[in-house]
């Protein structure tokens, strides 16, 4: 997997002080996208162990309140198999920090095992790992920066362990 970018004290995708990690590779391709370059799979800087060693350590401290995945798409099936590693080190090394992905797939999408373009042998673990879900692609009309971790209308922040519990989405408030 590549990545285009990390930022380490990100303010923007996600409550409070956050580690961004911004993967590349996306089949999207929504139209006014603010990431475009990141689509291609094999655009930026090699993902490696060291790289993830980095970015868990750059959680840890008490003022970083957790870790957002976004890209690029996060839910390619390639990309969840070389992400899972990190999500499951966030969880057992560093119990404050909350964990947030970005997806152009839907949670109904995601949570459809038939749906091979999305789900996958780690699909169902890194939903368990995951705080909240920003799910739907970017849609440029209904484009709207007034709101809240999100760029349109269409796109909701799931509450991922209560729509787990519910089996339906639960929106994050």
């Amino acid at each position: 997997m590549k990545y285009g970018q990390i930022y380490y004290t990100d303010i923007a995708n996600g409550p409070g002080c956050r580690t961004s990690l911004f993967v590349s590779g996306c089949t999207h391709r929504c139209k006014g996208c603010f990431n475009e370059e990141t689509w291609d799979f094999s655009f930026g800087h090699e993902y490696t162990k060291e790289v993830e060693n980095q970015v868990l350590e750059s959680v840890k401290p008490s003022y970083i309140s957790g870790l957002t995945v976004l890209g690029g798409e996060p839910m390619e099936p390639e990309n969840q198999r070389a992400l899972i590693s990190l999500y499951r080190r966030v969880r057992e090394k560093v119990p404050h920090a909350t964990i947030w992905i970005y997806s152009g797939y839907t949670w109904e999408e995601l949570t459809d095992k038939e749906n091979r373009r999305c789900h996958c042998e780690v699909t169902d673990e890194i939903l368990s790992l995951t705080d909240v879900l920003v799910d739907g692609e970017f849609v440029e009309d209904l484009k709207d920066i007034s709101l809240h971790f999100r760029g349109s209308s269409n796109q909701r922040l799931i509450d991922v362990p209560a729509s787990l519990e519910a089996g339906t989405p639960v929106l994050a408030e």
